[in-house]
């Protein structure tokens, strides 16, 4: 077998020819993506002046519709300015640059746009961070409480045990607030705010339901009223309201709470005291002391929220505040320009606050703001004064032994009449009825009149003339149902009386015959519905008896 021919080798100018078109091949190769890129940048340019003119024949055509719209007639404008207000023909370039569409932005705005929008995301993150930073120091002054000495003679019945010296103003707060419900049984309902707001609320919805359930039942409805008998008073001894604290000297004060069943003691030894009336050991729920400050009159105001205390050789008075236990002295009324403050009477109605001055000068104050109203002034020197039970009268008792009558709105004197035999007058009171008035003098006689007599005549004829009192009759109260007055004299053991209003004749079993009890009788007062009655005396005692009579509080 023949071996095959071998292939015949190229010559010179087929090897250069293919070289060549290898170089070709290659540069255009290497070419074509310039070209390609070329192209495409072309094709972007010409979708971009496109996509320009499309826009720029848009925006025409909104703007030769806009105008066309524009075109309007002069009713159609005004009815217009009369809808939208003038301000349209200002703002109208405006809406119409709104209406024409956003703008289109070119490459370069969008970049920096983006660039501007990522700086903000930063500096927000930034921040953020910032903020969530905790502080770099704390001040241990700015929580800390301060603390009260619970060893004071005051408060240690309040510890519990021997680790509780120190408590703070919290936890002090809080533990007052368990010892008196503790002896309220309960939170009273002058002290819940939020029952009064919702008592104020339901009281109409009360009254229905009582109209109801008195159409469901029969029988007689309308019960003989049993009046208090004449010659002997049913009562009972009971153990002094301040047996768990007994003043120490002269007790100058008593009174009852006008809605609860508590009794407040004040004397010369600088404190005030609150305890609960039960007739049987009578707790303490609180007492104050007021920093050489002995005590010449306290009072409850008519809401029974503060207690109105002045002194016996001061120009200022303190008043405390019992729902949220501070106690606020008053410095100086604006206006008042007294040595001492001493007497004042409440108004039955809470409005006003009245200061005895001296050379017959009287201050009425605002019982809200403690600022003076006004001044009245009597003939001579004012020993005793007292409100209608309206509050629209004040019955001013002068030592000359005349009584003025001021009318309480315009501060003017409606009338002014003399108390029969008077030589020096010393206590005046109006009936809780505003039926009577007792005028008592220095010789001892508790004149009673009539307030129709007193407002007409000048030398009005009492329609008693008590004189069982051998000495100057300090103090008369009546009591709330104006069955019983009071009568008594600090001057002398054992010198109080109780009058039998309907009869005028006294109680033969009070006080207890050849027993001594009572001894200098300093303030007295009944119980909101005559079912206590409390006398104290220069021993620090506040006697406490039951009238057994009244079946409430």
């Amino acid at each position: 077998m023949q071996p095959a021919a071998a292939a015949p080798r190229p010559g010179p100018a087929a090897a250069k020819k293919k070289n060549k078109m290898k170089k070709t091949k290659k540069i255009a190769k290497q070419l074509r993506p310039r070209a390609e890129a070329a192209e495409a940048a072309a094709a972007a340019a010409a979708a971009e002046r496109a996509a320009a003119e499309q826009a720029a024949e848009e925006a025409a055509r909104r703007a030769r519709h806009l105008k066309s719209l524009s075109r309007r007639s002069g009713g159609e404008r005004e009815l217009e300015e009369l809808v939208f207000g003038d301000s349209l023909n200002v703002e109208e370039d405006e809406l119409l640059q709104r209406l024409a569409g956003p703008r289109r932005l070119n490459a370069t705005e969008r970049r920096s746009l983006q660039k501007e929008s990522s700086d903000s995301e930063v500096e927000n993150e930034a921040k953020g961070k910032l903020l969530s930073k905790k502080p770099a120091w704390v001040d241990e002054d700015d929580e800390a409480e301060e603390n009260v000495d619970m060893t004071h003679r005051y408060r240690k019945d309040l510890m519990k045990s021997d680790a509780e010296k120190i408590l703070t103003k919290k936890n002090l707060k809080r533990r007052l607030e368990e010892q008196f419900q503790r002896a309220m049984g309960g939170v009273p309902a002058w002290a819940d705010l939020e029952n009064r707001k919702k008592s104020k609320r339901t009281a109409s919805d009360s009254d229905s339901d009582e109209d109801d359930n008195l159409l469901c039942r029969t029988g007689n409805f309308v019960s003989n009223s049993e009046s208090l008998p004449r010659g002997i008073l049913k009562m009972k001894t009971c153990l002094p309201a301040n047996q768990e604290r007994l003043a120490n000297g002269r007790l100058a004060t008593v009174q009852f709470h006008p809605s609860a069943q508590v009794v407040m003691t004040a004397g010369h030894d600088r404190s005030v005291s609150l305890f609960q009336v039960d007739g049987i050991r009578n707790p303490r729920i609180q007492s104050i002391y007021l920093e050489s400050f002995p005590i010449y009159k306290a009072c409850f105001s008519v809401d029974g929220e503060q207690v109105i205390a002045t002194g016996t050789h001061h120009k200022m008075f303190f008043v405390y505040d019992m729902m949220s236990g501070s106690i606020i002295p008053i410095q100086k009324v604006r206006g008042v320009e007294e040595r001492f403050l001493r007497n004042f009477e409440v108004s039955p109605d809470g409005s006003f606050m009245l200061l005895t001055g001296t050379s017959g000068y009287l201050h009425l104050l605002s019982m809200k703001t403690k600022e003076l109203i006004s001044t009245m002034k009597v003939n001579g020197r004012c020993t005793a004064s007292a409100f209608t039970p309206d509050s629209s009268k004040i019955y001013s008792y002068s030592k000359e032994g005349e009584v003025f009558i001021w009318d309480v709105r315009s501060r003017k004197c409606l009338h002014k009449f003399e108390d029969e035999g008077s030589l020096e007058g010393k206590c005046i009171a109006v009936s809780k009825n505003n039926q009577y008035v007792a005028c008592g003098s220095a010789s001892g006689v508790v004149n009673l009149y009539t307030t129709d007599v007193c407002l007409k005549e000048n030398r009005p004829k009492p329609v008693k003339a008590i004189m069982n009192l051998v000495t100057s009759a300090t103090c008369v109260t009546f009591n709330p149902t104006t069955e019983i007055l009071a009568v008594a004299s600090r001057e002398m053991d054992e010198a109080v009386k109780l009058v039998h209003i309907p009869s005028y004749t006294v109680f033969s079993n009070f006080p207890v015959f050849r027993r001594k009890q009572i001894y200098l009788t300093q303030s007295m007062d009944f119980s909101p519905r005559s079912g206590f009655f409390s006398v104290a005396n220069n021993k620090g005692k506040a006697l406490l008896f039951r009238l057994k009579h009244y079946s409430d509080f």
